[in-house]
């Protein structure tokens, strides 16, 4: 396989994750979007849990090949995001609008899209996946900035 065919493979698979703050929301959008193939990361309970736990948990799936792209969810997304962020090989965008999905996948490259479960409607959220999965990275002037994120 090379390395193009790997990298087409991964793009179809989608880790998604969650804190119970997250998980009607997680739960949700793999019911509205049924022709993703989704690796569900957890969790899958109403325990309390950790965001830095999940985060890593799809981090690591990512690193490992085992998925292209990562959903998290938490209550406000803002710590789930964070704690993405602190991996090297994450660029984790923070869900509002689709324009702002366009624009991480475009200008950023961003892997890993955020979601605040409390903050985002079903249906925006639903909008913002499809246009974080279906939007590719533009290159040229933005890929020296994103190669600059490695030395950060």
């Amino acid at each position: 396989m090379t390395d193009e065919d790997e990298r087409a493979r991964l793009e179809r698979i989608v880790a998604i994750a969650s804190i119970t703050g997250g998980c009607p929301l997680k739960e949700a959008l793999k019911v509205a979007l049924p022709d993703v193939k989704w690796l569900d990361l957890g969790t899958n309970s109403a325990d309390s849990v950790d965001y830095p736990d999940f985060a890593g948990k799809l981090a690591d799936a990512i690193k490992a090949g085992k998925a292209g792209r990562g959903i998290l969810v938490c209550g406000s997304g803002i710590g789930i995001s964070i704690a993405a962020n602190r991996h090297a090989h994450i660029r984790c965008a923070l869900a509002h609008d689709v324009t702002g999905e366009r624009l991480c996948r475009q200008h950023n490259d961003a892997n890993v899209l955020a979601m605040g479960g409390r903050l985002i409607g079903e249906a925006v959220a639903k909008e913002c996946v499809e246009v974080f999965l279906s939007t590719k990275f533009g290159g040229g002037r933005h890929q020296k900035r994103v190669d600059k994120l490695g030395s950060c």
